[in-house]
């Protein structure tokens, strides 16, 4: 059973604005992107007379309005006990101080989850743009490039309203009652540094978030703040944790359709990392940058919003390479690192 033939129980989303059962209890949201990849998924789970939420959308006035619309239709006159945000990303939790606040709820997150949202919101200084522009010198990005990271600063408080000020702290493991029923988070990573997925044994359901979708692989990248990370080995072992779930669990992913396939959708991923690292490793036959290798594993154009990601990921399956001894990389005379085969 490959990607493109997972089981989807529900083969059309809810219209913006609307919500549409997926299993007793548990009801979908879908909110609008203004990327390629247009949309994300948000959860709402019946909890007696009320509601839990699972992610925002992103911090812009479509989407507020958006959940306007909902809390006076479908949700109208019910109280949200509790609102989950999977991970940072801007989708994720960009909403979440203005519905903490609307709702009088506080955030519960991964605790570096939040902080790391938390930072990167009030970030605004001199030398975090610096570091941007050291990190992508040395990646090997050339001077009008450099210049558009300069322009751009930080990308990531232009998605967000607000990140609370304080939080309600999960970790993996974690038992939350909803409904009846018990939710267990299970840690993921690399997608990003404590992300949660939340799985009901009882009803089947995987609330995957980003770290399993259904048709593509969620980025795996090396940031400015975490140069030498290694997050690839992070996401394959979070593969591995979700794996010893059932094959026939309903996965409901942040992006797609929901999907039953668990296990095969799994293999898929870690057959498409593998493929990467082989690509990756031939391209390093000689030293190389990582911008030549990215131009290997994505050959087609790339905007600057796109770029950002593919160094990322292109970074991590270098970083992958060297910690399995594939790889190794020294600093030429211009300030640029180099990789080759070891």
């Amino acid at each position: 059973m490959s990607r493109s033939t997972l089981i989807h129980p529900l083969t059309e989303p809810p219209m913006h604005g609307h919500l549409l059962e997926v299993a007793p209890g548990v009801r979908w949201i879908r909110m609008p992107l203004p990327f390629a990849l247009d949309h994300i998924n948000l959860w709402v789970l019946d909890d007696g007379e009320g509601v839990v939420l699972v992610d925002t959308g992103l911090g812009n006035d479509v989407t507020k309005a958006l959940w306007d619309e909902i809390f006076a239709g479908p949700l109208a006159g019910k109280a949200v006990n509790r609102l989950i945000a999977t991970h940072f990303h801007p989708d994720h939790m960009g909403l979440s101080g203005w519905l903490c606040e609307k709702l009088g709820v506080d955030l519960t997150a991964m605790m570096r989850e939040w902080l790391f949202g938390r930072m990167l919101w009030l970030e605004d200084s001199a030398d975090f743009v610096a570091n941007q522009l050291h990190y992508y010198t040395r990646i090997g990005l050339d001077a009008e490039q450099l210049e558009g990271v300069k322009e751009r600063r930080n990308t990531y408080r232009s998605r967000i309203d607000v990140i609370p000020v304080r939080v309600i702290g999960i970790r993996h493991g974690d038992e939350m009652t909803i409904g009846g029923r018990i939710w267990r988070v299970i840690e993921g990573g690399g997608h990003s540094p404590e992300h949660a997925c939340l799985y009901c044994e009882e009803a089947g359901l995987l609330i995957s978030g980003d770290q399993v979708l259904p048709r593509i692989s969620p980025i795996v990248g090396v940031w400015p703040q975490q140069p030498e990370s290694e997050p690839l080995s992070l996401f394959l072992d979070a593969l591995d944790r979700l794996r010893a779930l059932p094959e026939d669990t309903f996965v409901l992913p942040s992006h797609g359709l929901p999907f039953q396939g668990l296990h095969t959708r799994i293999d898929d991923l870690k057959a498409h990392h593998a493929e990467r690292l082989e690509k990756t490793l031939g391209a390093c036959s000689e030293a190389v940058t990582a911008v030549q290798v990215l131009k290997v594993l994505f050959t087609r154009p790339l905007d600057a919003h796109q770029l950002g990601f593919a160094t990322g990921e292109t970074l991590a399956h270098l970083h992958h390479l060297m910690k399995l001894g594939s790889v190794v990389r020294t600093l030429d005379s211009n300030g640029v690192w180099r990789y080759r085969q070891a």
